[in-house]
């Protein structure tokens, strides 16, 4: 018997290498075919993320996917997505098309690393120290870890943080203060650790359900280590993400993700029905990878004000899901994975010059005002600090009051923090669709006959009626 690692392993990976050198990607970027929207056809021999990694690639870029077609059955995978700008137009601006070829081409899909990003500027956060955080979420939370970063003489530049289900996850890139460079004093790093971990414990000295770490390697890819982090957690928590997000008071829509067998063609039917927004397609995919799913034909339209998506998915050992808790919780799962990137609340922009402990001092500031922070985005681009953060009542997770609002800007500065209206924080949902408007108006049947005529005319699936 050969041990893993032997020399036939290294032979089939060798093979899969050159299928892949034999059959480069082949991207086309066609404006002509449709008049709302440019279409990226992506060509090239099938390995599993390479969906996952194209999402990445069209989302990073800024670009919003208004309808795809996915096909990688067999050795080799063929997609179509329909793309559009942020301001919804097609994309004329040919060092946009120029990236996305270099980004999808031959070359760069072909061996990435799961977790590789495109655009990540490894150079730079080569000089960061990462650090990762998950907790139980409270008003006052972000505060008190840049406050404890700004006294340990750590430099914020980077960071995002999510809130779900009254938990939190961040991510956090951080200098030293003096240096500028990366933290490489282990005793300093153990007691960052240590302290962080004391501030996400809180009153409650809740151990269990904290965790402060320091990763050996910058993650390149933010958001997809974020998904991980709260998937992580919630897989720990068991449940009680979910629970959580069940009490909530309705002031939100939630989606509707029905998970069915399909036995005769030997598939797994996932649908999705929810409020469309950017990256959503992203969020929904990365999550099927990161549970060892592979997507093997798919339907993703957005339809006005609402998305529709169906995947045919089996495990990575090519077999369907056969058991109801398993379907279960994919779908709680996948509901989590876009409720979390739904960033609640006013949105608010910091745009100033970077200073240590800006963020301590700005985040105090919404605490003394009663804000709360559901979501932040913190970059550094060269002197200047470009922040975003998304803020509600902190006593009643309403939306937040005018007074309130002029009071922080005036203390920091009307200059330099803006209010901005966001369709995806702001806006407010439409009626919920329940459970129950799920049975009678099945998402299967909405979009059904657009991906089945699809797929039935390139030959990949027989008719299922």
């Amino acid at each position: 018997m050969m041990a893993c690692g032997s020399p036939s392993n290294e032979v089939v990976d060798e093979f899969k290498k050159l299928v892949i050198r034999m059959n480069p990607p082949r991207v086309t970027v066609d404006n002509t075919s449709d008049m709302a929207a440019t279409l990226v056809k992506v060509d090239s021999a099938n390995k599993y993320g390479t969906l996952l990694e194209v999402a990445q690639v069209l989302t990073d870029l800024k670009l919003t996917i208004k309808r795809a077609y996915i096909s990688s059955d067999g050795e080799w995978f063929m997609d179509v997505f329909h793309v559009v700008d942020q301001d919804g137009n097609k994309l004329y601006d040919g060092q946009v098309i120029d990236r996305i070829e270099l980004s999808l081409g031959a070359g760069s899909l072909s061996f990435r690393a799961p977790d590789r990003s495109v655009g990540v500027e490894a150079d730079a956060k080569a000089e960061q120290t990462a650090i990762e955080l998950t907790g139980r979420d409270r008003p006052g939370l972000l505060s008190e870890v840049f406050a404890v970063l700004t006294d340990l003489k750590c430099n914020i530049v980077a960071s995002e943080v999510w809130t779900h289900g009254a938990r939190m996850a961040a991510l956090v890139y951080v200098t030293d203060a003096d240096t500028l460079g990366a933290i490489d004093s282990q005793d300093r790093l153990d007691t960052v650790k240590r302290l962080l971990r004391h501030v996400l414990c809180g009153s409650s000295r809740d151990e269990v359900c904290a965790r402060a770490a320091i990763p050996g390697r910058v993650a390149a890819h933010a958001p997809r280590r974020l998904h991980r982090m709260m998937h992580d957690d919630h897989v720990g928590l068991h449940g009680s993400e979910s629970a959580a997000a069940d009490a909530d008071d309705g002031r939100r829509s939630r989606p509707v993700v029905e998970v069915v067998n399909c036995a005769e063609r030997d598939y797994t039917l996932v649908n999705v029905r929810c409020r469309d927004r950017p990256k959503l397609l992203f969020d929904t995919v990365c999550t099927l990878t990161d549970m060892r799913y592979v997507v093997f034909h798919g339907t993703v339209i957005a339809d006005g004000s609402e998305a529709y998506q169906e995947y045919y998915i089996r495990h990575l050992n090519d077999i369907p899901i056969v058991s109801g808790d398993e379907r279960d919780r994919l779908a709680c799962c996948l509901e989590a994975a876009i409720e979390r990137r739904n960033a609640e609340g006013l949105r608010l922009e910091l745009c100033c010059e970077d200073r240590v402990g800006l963020l301590s001092d700005v985040t105090r500031i919404f605490r003394e005002h009663g804000l709360s922070v559901t979501h932040a985005e913190v970059a550094t681009r060269g002197a200047r600090a470009a922040n975003v953060f998304y803020v509600v009542d902190a006593s009643s997770g309403e939306p937040v009051q005018v007074q309130a609002v002029q009071a922080v800007r005036a203390e920091i500065g009307e200059q330099i923090l803006f209010v901005r209206k966001d369709d995806v924080g702001s806006g407010g949902p439409k009626s919920p669709p329940t459970r129950r408007d799920a049975g009678r108006r099945s998402l299967g049947n909405m979009i059904r006959s657009r991906s089945e005529k699809f797929l039935y005319n390139l030959g990949l699936i027989r008719s299922c009626s």
